[in-house]
């Protein structure tokens, strides 16, 4: 007798893992069985379901308000400040001398720490002068986590990685019950734009991107749509521009466009 609050058979899961494939690309692996009924029992019990055969049933419209919620209940989003600290040397250090103007898309930028650290990077640079202008877009798929990247209030204790200058620099600190709270100042936050943005489905940007940083992300897709998405990416580049992917991916295999360059950093040519 299984002791689980509700019953989820593998039929069940085979329905909501093709949903979330078929909407937002990413394949879902026979050992996220668990994974899928621990996140979603959630989901079941403030929605007052009696059952996880009742909430497929919501998705017998394929415009179903539902499908969002599921695709953010599932994704997963683990992140930090100056995670894979090399990629912002490497963006101070080699791509921002010689240039006044920059453009920069953080996609899959989570609870917002990649952004932000981006934004961080470039002041720390001197490009909080106005001599330099940049423009920042960051997006993700899950709403709920978009949200909370564009309020910018995280716990003091998840701020590892962030230096005393940074934290005085960009952040305020939370007073009385919020002493446990850090949150980003306005001046860093003005210049991001937060964008809900899937990546397998029909996009495109007016202006192309110096960077694009899309680390931790291909690891969701399967070969052909991590292909179709990093050749897109390619296009929205402008020349000599740079896609900086995760340490544990690599695109060598996925198109012959770019450049490696060394640490999961690739360039388009001139």
């Amino acid at each position: 007798m299984s002791d689980k609050e509700f019953a989820f058979t593998q039929k069940e899961f085979d329905c909501l893992r093709e949903i979330v494939n078929r909407r937002a690309g990413i394949f879902i692996a026979d050992e996220k069985f668990n994974m899928f009924y621990s996140r979603l029992s959630r989901r079941i019990r403030e929605l007052g379901l009696r059952d996880f055969r009742e909430y497929c049933s919501l998705f017998k419209n394929e415009q179903s308000d539902e499908i969002e919620a599921l695709i953010n209940a599932i994704t997963t989003n683990l992140t930090s400040f100056y995670r894979e600290r090399h990629h912002f040397e490497y963006l101070q250090d080699h791509i921002l001398p010689h240039r006044n103007k920059i453009r920069i898309w953080s996609a899959g930028c989570s609870s917002g720490e990649e952004p932000y650290t981006i934004a961080m990077t470039l002041h720390n640079a001197g490009w909080n002068l106005p001599s330099f202008q940049y423009e920042l877009l960051a997006t993700d798929i899950d709403t709920n986590i978009l949200n909370r990247a564009a309020n910018g209030i995280y716990q003091h204790e998840n701020a590892d990685g962030l230096s005393n200058f940074d934290l005085k620099q960009y952040f305020l600190k939370g007073k009385g019950k919020n002493h446990n709270l850090i949150k980003v100042k306005p001046g860093l936050q003005r210049h991001i734009s937060f964008t809900q943005l899937n990546l397998i489905e029909s996009w495109h940007h007016a202006e192309p991107y110096d960077v694009i940083f899309c680390r931790n992300v291909l690891i969701y897709f399967d070969q052909p749509t991590k292909q179709l998405i990093v050749n897109k990416f390619i296009d929205a580049l402008s020349p000599g521009g740079y896609l900086i992917v995760g340490h544990s991916e690599s695109i060598k295999k996925l198109t012959d466009r770019v450049e490696f360059v060394g640490n999961t950093i690739y360039q388009k040519p001139l």
